[in-house]
């Protein structure tokens, strides 16, 4: 039974107890999602062919041409114990099209590296490198920092 604390107000009748626990767990678990913000998308039906989806549940935005993207190329130490990293930044598309071009940045440049968060890390200060390299392939190019 629910009730205000005695003032006389009863939402459900002893009767509908099991109802009335059912209905208190689904307040109280939709209370918990709106007050941690939790945002979900679910799409139920599609009719379109060509849609995808990343890991999370998010759409995919479709890989703009080589010649429409603006990367930046930037070195960074931050959490990696002091070591340097180069960090290529402002891939617009599928996370399968930055994953080859980062396979293809390793591959050239030798060196190990990873792609997460829509970022490719490569191992040691190869700005110059790699900026060379994403022009020759077509990207406009800004090398930061010094």
């Amino acid at each position: 039974m629910i009730s205000n604390g005695g003032s006389g107000i009863v939402l459900f009748s002893e009767r509908n107890e099991a109802f009335s626990q059912i209905f208190l767990k689904a307040l109280t678990f939709w209370y918990f999602c709106v007050k941690a913000k939790v945002q979900t998308m679910a799409l139920v039906y599609s009719t379109n062919p060509d849609i995808e989806f990343s890991k999370d549940g998010k759409l995919q935005p479709d890989t703009l041409p080589s010649k429409q993207q603006n990367l930046v190329v930037q070195k960074s130490i931050k959490g990696r114990g002091g070591k340097v990293a180069t960090l290529v930044t402002g891939f617009i598309g599928k996370e399968a099209d930055l994953e080859a071009l980062g396979k293809m940045l390793k591959n050239k440049c030798g060196t190990g590296g990873s792609v997460k968060d829509g970022e490719i890390m490569i191992q040691g200060d190869q700005r110059n490198k790699i900026a060379e390299i994403l022009q020759k392939e077509g990207y406009k190019v800004k090398v930061s920092g010094g």
